[in-house]
């Protein structure tokens, strides 16, 4: 659009004589509008008010206690199994409906405690400060002191002792809500994981054949795997305590076994050893018979059959425990016990 084509009244207007050609200069459009009169709520000026908001925030805390609690009873109380009818919602776990509901209205409601404490009660008075250096000067840090001091009494923390016991009382119990859901990380697994199926008396039994193993069935460079006498696949748990009594047998000239125990616990030169690596518990069942090492395949732990199952490589920590074995007078192989130490990877208490 040309200067032609806009109206005579909205082009600017010249101002003094024609030969200085000065403009009118406008108003600052980004000047400083200030702050609007402050307007005092009702709480400020009716201490019957503001008790009133004391009240409706303790009672906000205070159903945020009573919903915490009820979160830990419904886990205690209710069956997972249980199913119930919600409208609109239709057929959903009791469990979950009453744990959600109830850690939902104890933080819901500390923090509309919080909000409304702030909007009637704490000071709402404005207050403009200019802009300071990042580094703090001591008269700095003695203002910010003074205002922190100043905001703690506005708050009135210290005088509301209804609020502030109401909210410590919230704020405590909330957190017992996650220390209860450790129950589902199962029971504590007591001696558990020091002892397997293997006792005194047991018989080596083949995991091929399922049948009692004797030493003639065992021959020089072989490895072969066993489990407990009595331990059958259709167990219910068969899967658990093989993990920790499963055993691998091999037979070495007695003039190549290198440790004394080693050799003091074998039969004939047949030694038993756990075949569950000691660095993350997986199976092992790579075998050189000319080094008497055994490979796990997981990480490449190696250990040496022939100097008391000790590492000689990768990360596993520790020793391949030893099993106890000897000739019955009817010529099978069996356990003279347990394992004498916890088979498998270490663990916190193992001690």
């Amino acid at each position: 659009m040309s200067s032609q084509d806009i109206p005579e009244e909205n082009l600017p207007s010249e101002q003094g004589d024609a030969h200085d050609g000065a403009v009118a200069t406008h108003a600052d459009p980004f000047a400083d509008p200030g702050l609007p009169p402050h307007e005092h709520r009702v709480q400020d000026i009716d201490e019957r008010a503001a008790k009133r908001s004391e009240r409706v925030i303790a009672f906000l805390f205070l159903l945020s206690m009573l919903a915490t609690v009820g979160f830990i009873a419904s886990y205690v109380a209710l069956p997972v199994d249980k199913i119930i009818y919600v409208y609109p919602i239709g057929h959903v776990s009791a469990l979950n409906f009453s744990l959600g509901l109830t850690l939902g209205v104890a933080l819901f409601c500390i923090g509309a405690g919080a909000v409304h404490w702030a909007r009637t009660l704490m000071s709402d008075v404005e207050v403009a400060d200019d802009r300071h250096p990042i580094s703090a000067e001591p008269e700095v840090k003695a203002k910010v002191l003074a205002d922190f001091k100043a905001g703690a009494e506005e708050s009135a923390f210290g005088r509301r002792k209804l609020i502030r016991n109401t909210m410590f009382g919230a704020l405590a119990l909330v957190p017992l809500s996650g220390v209860v859901l450790l129950r589902d990380l199962g029971p504590l697994p007591g001696t558990k994981l020091r002892h397997t199926r293997w006792s005194a008396g047991k018989l080596l039994i083949n995991q091929n054949t399922n049948q009692p193993l004797r030493p003639e069935d065992i021959s020089v460079g072989s490895l072969t795997f066993a489990v407990p006498e009595g331990m059958k696949e259709d167990d219910h748990d068969f899967q658990q305590e093989v993990a920790k009594a499963a055993l691998m047998i091999v037979r070495i000239q007695p003039e190549n076994i290198k440790d004394k125990k080693e050799l003091d616990w074998s039969a004939d030169g047949i030694v038993a050893y756990s075949k569950i690596c000691t660095h993350v518990g997986c199976p092992i069942s790579l075998y050189e018979q000319q080094t008497h090492h055994v490979l796990c395949p997981c990480h490449q732990s190696t250990f040496d059959l022939s100097d008391g199952g000790r590492v000689i490589f990768g990360p596993a920590g520790h020793a391949l425990p030893q099993l106890r074995i000897k000739v019955n007078e009817k010529g099978y192989l069996e356990a003279l016990g347990d394992f004498a130490e916890p088979v498998g990877p270490s663990f916190w208490e193992r001690g």
